[in-house]
């Protein structure tokens, strides 16, 4: 099933600013929050649906590349609604803090559900790659296996940073939850603020016994073998998402993203101009002004155009269906066609003598004909 517009989604316009995009991302978290509508799968996928499209939309360079490619310039894995392993509490842990000021008490446990704000989920830095492309992969889009250097969990400890995986020790400042409240009396009467615990910085715990391989951060240098599908028709200096492809976030934490930066190869003939191709053909003087049928290069191969007898320098022949796919679906561009006349600059003395006696033949002389003279002068008048 295709995804919705993310904008759609979140019941805004294109040009909402960072805080409409918050506040409506809220209002739709309140109303499909799964405290609030027990056992409804669909309000629970609405829910899920509406904190991967605020993932995007607030995310400025996500929002960038969602708003010029669409779905297609976050990746095949783009979100995580689509099973990319964010989990509920995953999306409570990063998104909590959208509602501190709403519930009161510390975001989402505000409808007296037994899921608090906990502790804090580590998220792995997001890692960005390039990769090169030919034309014919450009058209025809292709799947790419990269091998990338990234952290990944400890072995040993099976990402938990602590030898043996059970060396820990609840926080004592806030007593494992991860975070402290404060409550401060003021004109206005008591105010009460939420924030990551300064002691064990939101992990709730302190590892009495840290794993040697790791030195306690769940997290070791590795190399990784990730398949990428890059879709057809992308671009130089596109960006692709790949969702979950990052590094590892520490102590057990979620991965950050990958993300896949398109470049181009230069094609020795074909010159790319958005979706459409340009190639140029010179053409020797006799075959410009007797014709002559040529082969073209285009992406999947060679095809044979016939040039009319008397056709003008620069004329533009236009092979549609010839250039590249849109990214988003939306057809496919032409391959155009422009003609050069290739002027030779050493002569024999014969070819001298036969131009020189064509200079004088009345299909020789220079100019447009009484016809296009007329043509051009009324081109002239309009805008005169």
């Amino acid at each position: 099933m295709a995804k919705r517009d993310f904008y759609e989604v979140l019941g805004v316009g294109k040009n909402a600013s960072p805080e409409e995009i918050k506040k409506a991302y809220r209002k739709k978290a309140i109303q499909f929050h799964p405290d609030k509508n027990p056992g409804d799968k669909q309000a629970e996928e609405n829910f899920k649906e509406a904190a991967e499209a605020y993932e995007v939309l607030s995310n400025p360079e996500k929002k960038q590349r969602y708003d010029q490619f669409g779905h297609a310039g976050l990746g095949n894995q783009g979100g995580f609604s689509s099973g990319a392993g964010m989990s509920m509490d995953d999306i409570f842990s990063m998104f909590g803090d959208v509602f501190g000021d709403a519930f009161g008490f510390g975001g989402f446990g505000g409808f007296g559900s037994s899921r608090s704000r906990g502790r804090r989920v580590n998220r792995g830095s997001d890692l960005r790659v390039k990769v090169t492309l030919n034309l014919s992969e450009v058209a025809n889009g292709v799947e790419k296996k990269l091998k990338v250097k990234k952290y990944v969990a400890c072995t040993h400890c099976n990402g938990t940073g602590a030898e043996g995986g059970s060396s820990y020790s609840t926080c004592s400042t806030c007593r494992g939850t991860g975070h402290v409240t404060r409550i401060q009396n003021t004109l206005l009467g008591q105010m009460q603020t939420t924030t990551t615990c300064p002691t064990c910085h939101g992990d709730g715990q302190s590892i009495t016994n840290k794993c040697h391989h790791c030195a306690g951060e769940g997290v070791i240098r590795d190399e990784e073998i990730i398949s990428v599908k890059i879709p057809a028709g992308v671009g130089e200096g596109m960006q692709l998402n790949v969702s979950g492809k990052g590094n590892m976030g520490r102590r057990g934490g979620i991965n950050g993203d990958l993300l896949v930066v398109i470049q181009e190869e230069d094609h020795p003939e074909l010159i790319r101009d958005n979706n459409n191709l340009i190639y140029n053909l010179f053409l020797s003087f006799p075959e410009i002004v007797l014709g002559a049928t040529k082969e073209i290069p285009t992406v999947e191969g060679k095809v044979k155009v016939k040039i009319e007898a008397g056709s003008q320098p620069e004329k533009i022949l236009r092979l549609r269906g010839k250039g590249l796919p849109d990214v988003n679906g939306y057809g496919r561009g032409d391959l155009l066609v422009r003609i050069h006349v290739w002027i030779p600059k050493k002569l024999s003395n014969e070819e001298k003598r036969i131009l020189e006696k064509l200079m004088d033949s009345p299909g020789f002389q220079g100019g447009p004909s009484a016809s296009e003279k007329g043509f051009f002068e009324k081109m002239k008048n309009m805008f005169e």
